[in-house]
């Protein structure tokens, strides 16, 4: 069939939409960088900058090679569970998928290592780095992103045989993305322990501060930019008309979603700001920037099928959700440095649930059936529309985690029993950086600006606040 001029231009404006879409979420890279920087202490930041380095460039290779063909192939001995079973891109059907939306789903595939790197920070070997970040990217995400969204996949609210009639609507990656994540850095973290000085002899935790908000707020600002292509950028074609409407179309989905997305996020960090003001006392840069984020990762699964009001509502619970989960976690003795077990998986298991309260029918037609008239689905109950898409939620949020737990706490713990996971107690007291790489992120020595070795030591023998 002939290609006409009309197609040719609506095709051009939908790849360069889909890789504008790819160049925000890979700034979003950047934005991990620095927020990850600025929230450890200084003896570390080397290491973490490195390691979200090595977390793009691995995933790179890993994803090329296997994560792809497992997410989207359609090989002869492809499943609804892990794809295809060959370790090749040629299995991935040229005239379904072509490179723009590769680079679009490699750009997602890359943040979930960056994710999990988050919650095992300033104690990991950098090996440990290199495994975990090939497996999960070439693996354990593809995986979860073949159940929720390629055509065949079992939980896909674009298969044929929908689950419970629906499908679990997943738009952008709460659960593919942001809990596979959080579920990777929990199993990471709880494997690992602690950091030396974390918790005193009595089990209550000790301060340990990031040393630069400056960085934090620089990295949260950008990942906020970034949001604006991994939310709206994943309706992948802006040029789709609805019948019902001629006048919308995609085009006003995107701008949609692009509200709800800064809608969510702000409420989050509001709320965040002023319960943790009623909690520690005093107004604090780094827990706002953290209560944004999870407003981000909450409202990424609903962003195109909910009102802004419901965004609203999403933001002001994923920051309870996330101010609860921090507490129960020390209470608990759990140590995460950046909160991205807490907020990456709390708030995008918060986010599936949303969605199946307040998705609105109309807007998930027009989402996953381009605005077909006379079309009826499953939507959000609090909407009237009935259990169908809440207990497909459910069933992904649960998958999920089994998925993730099955394969990454067998490989931490291997890597555990391998002594490949920590660094020693000598490493961790003087820092990676000088440890493992060969010297620290600044000019000036940690032990001038109060973060090396001794001042480190003297804070955990006297128990004072650091």
């Amino acid at each position: 069939m002939a290609v006409t001029w009309e197609t040719s231009v609506t095709e051009s404006i939908n790849t360069v939409y889909l890789l504008f879409s790819a160049y925000l979420v890979f700034v979003m890279q950047l934005g991990f960088a620095m927020l990850c920087a600025g929230s450890v202490r200084a003896k570390n930041a080397m290491n973490i900058m490195l390691t979200n380095v090595v977390d793009a460039v691995v995933g790179t290779i890993s994803y090329y090679l296997f994560g792809f063909a497992f997410a989207f192939g359609t090989g002869s001995h492809s499943n609804p569970f892990i794809g295809t079973t060959f370790f090749a891109l040629k299995d991935v059907p040229n005239d379904s998928y072509d490179y723009s939306y590769f680079l679009y789903q490699w750009a997602f595939a890359i943040a979930v290592a960056g994710i999990t790197s988050g919650s095992i920070a300033e104690r990991t070997q950098f090996v440990a780095y290199l495994i975990y970040s090939f497996l999960l990217t070439g693996f354990v995400y593809p995986v979860v992103a073949h159940w929720v969204w390629s055509s065949a996949g079992w939980l896909c609210p674009d298969s044929s045989q929908l689950l419970f009639g629906s499908g679990a609507i997943d738009f952008a990656g709460s659960g593919v993305v942001h809990l596979v994540g959080g579920i990777a850095g929990l199993w990471g973290a709880l494997i690992e322990g602690p950091r030396v000085g974390r918790f005193d002899a009595f089990g209550k935790p000790v301060p340990m501060r990031g040393h630069n908000a400056t960085l934090v707020v620089l990295g949260t600002f950008l990942l906020w930019f970034g949001w604006f292509g991994f939310n709206p950028g994943s309706f992948n074609k802006i040029l789709v008309a609805y019948p019902d409407a001629p006048s919308q179309g995609n085009w006003t989905g995107v701008g949609r979603t692009a509200v709800t997305t800064a809608l969510a996020g702000s409420t989050a960090g509001l709320v965040t700001l002023f319960g943790r003001r009623v909690l520690v006392g005093h107004w604090d840069a780094m827990d706002v920037c953290n209560g944004l984020l999870g407003g981000f990762v909450a409202i990424t699964s609903g962003c195109s099928v909910v009102e802004p009001w419901a965004a609203i509502v999403c933001g002001f619970f994923s920051a309870w959700v996330l101010i609860g989960l921090n507490v129960l976690s020390l209470n608990l003795g759990f140590d995460d440095p950046l909160e991205a077990a807490q907020l990456h998986g709390g708030c995008g298991a918060w986010g599936l649930i949303f969605t199946g309260l307040f998705a609105k029918e109309e807007f998930v037609v027009q989402a996953y059936d381009s605005g077909e008239i006379g079309l009826r689905r499953p939507f959000g109950l609090l909407m009237g529309g009935g259990w169908g898409l809440l207990g497909a939620q459910v069933v992904e949020l649960v998958a999920i985690v089994g998925w993730v737990s099955v394969t990454m706490a067998p490989l931490f713990y291997v890597l555990h029993r391998l002594r490949l996971l920590r660094i020693s107690v000598d490493e961790e007291l003087a820092g990676l950086d000088i440890s493992s790489h060969g010297g620290y992120a600044y000019a000036a020595h940690p032990e001038d600006n109060h973060h090396g070795l001794y001042s480190d030591y003297m804070r955990i023998q006297d128990g004072a606040r650091y």
